[in-house]
């Protein structure tokens, strides 16, 4: 569904308060339509993996050779994939599902080398600022983007950030999650500095490593879609222990970092075992304080996958364990097949921490307006 009327782009005065903040949007180029921030060498490349070149599909999702993992109703009638339309995704998003605001998570596919994933990630920038975050189809001002960053070539990556972190409607830098050696590195301070310098969350989302290859497991690579959906959390547990042991927080005091779609309940474990090292062992790292409390200053986790126990009970006294009403950030993960429409997820949240899971710490971490723009007609799901 399109919105073609010019009245219909205009926004009033009236303002409403911001009840819920989408911090896992997924937006896709038209066919064709980042072509013109590439390279011919890129496109022509690009072109061939498209056609099935060197491509493995590994994720099983339901009826995964007709909706490829996505809502099929969100894919627009003009033929071109799910998330590409700005105007479908403002109805089903923001008036249908009720979100006021949605950070949008472009995932840069087709680089397998460092270079490429740098020339993909300036383009994307580009094509957010020009597709989604115009005037024409950001008019009703709920869009925010994500300054894609190559990580896997820091110096590159933050001049990206400079570039486009004065930009209005840029709200986090987006990096992969998967690079070798792991975060703790100081080849990937460039990253930290430009980020911290501006005051600006990095967030990472689960995606494929360089190369087409899967995150690699402890115990070498997995055999069913199953092994990865249960552990790609593992990889994001590295990155985690990484950024403490290794002394990021402490060399960025004020660096913030959100992980998107890996999960969280395990985070409460892994802070319980690195303060049980910590106390037995710390002295040897250097650390200044326990491993828990950077996770607690410096981490966020989005809610989408919610595994939610048959007992509602153990879920909120994990929350409670884990001090969720800090760490947790409302994501729907639209248009996935695994779309969680806020209202059910609001309802599974304690009454004390809806509003800060739902909103609250959205606002204050990505430096958010509290009211938006009325828009006469939009759901209110709690």
């Amino acid at each position: 569904m399109t919105i073609d009327t010019t009245q219909e782009r205009k926004v009033g005065s009236e303002q409403v308060q911001v009840r819920i903040v989408d911090s896992d949007v997924h937006p896709t180029p038209r066919y064709g339509e980042i072509d013109e921030f590439i390279s011919d060498s890129l496109r022509a490349l690009l072109a061939q993996r498209s056609a099935m070149s060197g491509n493995p599909v590994y994720y099983d999702a339901p009826d995964y050779n007709h909706a490829f993992a996505m809502r099929t109703d969100s894919f627009p009638d003009d033929g071109n994939f799910a998330g590409s339309d700005p105007d479908l995704t403002f109805r089903q998003l923001i008036m249908d599902a009720g979100s006021d605001i949605a950070i949008l998570g472009p995932l840069p596919n087709g680089g397998q080398t460092d270079e490429e994933a740098h020339e993909l990630a300036a383009a994307y920038n580009q094509w957010q600022d020009k597709c989604w975050l115009d005037s024409e189809n950001n008019w009703h001002q709920r869009y925010r983007g994500s300054i894609c960053a190559a990580i896997e070539m820091p110096e590159a990556g933050a001049r990206e950030i400079e570039e486009w972190v004065g930009h209005p409607y840029m709200s986090q830098v987006l990096i992969n999650a998967e690079p070798r050696p792991s975060w703790g590195h100081p080849k990937y301070d460039p990253i930290w500095a430009a980020a911290t310098r501006h005051d600006i969350p990095v967030a990472c989302h689960l995606g494929r490593g360089q190369h087409n290859e899967l995150p690699m497991s402890p115990v070498g690579f997995m055999t069913y879609n199953h092994d990865l959906m249960v552990s790609y959390s593992m990889l994001a547990a590295n990155q985690v222990m990484s950024l403490i042991f290794d002394g990021v927080f402490d060399r960025f005091p004020t660096l913030k970092i959100v992980l998107i779609e890996h999960a969280f309940n395990w985070i409460l474990p892994l802070m319980w075992r690195m303060d049980a090292i910590y106390a037995a062992r710390g002295p040897e790292n250097g650390l200044k304080r326990k491993p828990s409390d950077y996770v607690k200053d410096h981490i966020w986790f989005t809610t989408q996958p919610l595994d939610y126990p048959e007992d509602k009970l153990e879920l909120t006294h994990a929350l409670e364990w884990m001090e969720a009403d800090k760490l947790l950030l409302f994501s729907s993960d639209y248009p996935h097949w695994t779309f969680d429409d806020p209202q059910w997820v609001a309802k599974h949240m304690p009454e004390q921490w809806r509003d800060k899971i739902m909103f609250q710490n959205s606002i204050e971490l990505f430096h958010l307006p509290s009211t938006v723009p009325a828009l006469p007609g939009q759901k209110r799901p709690y």
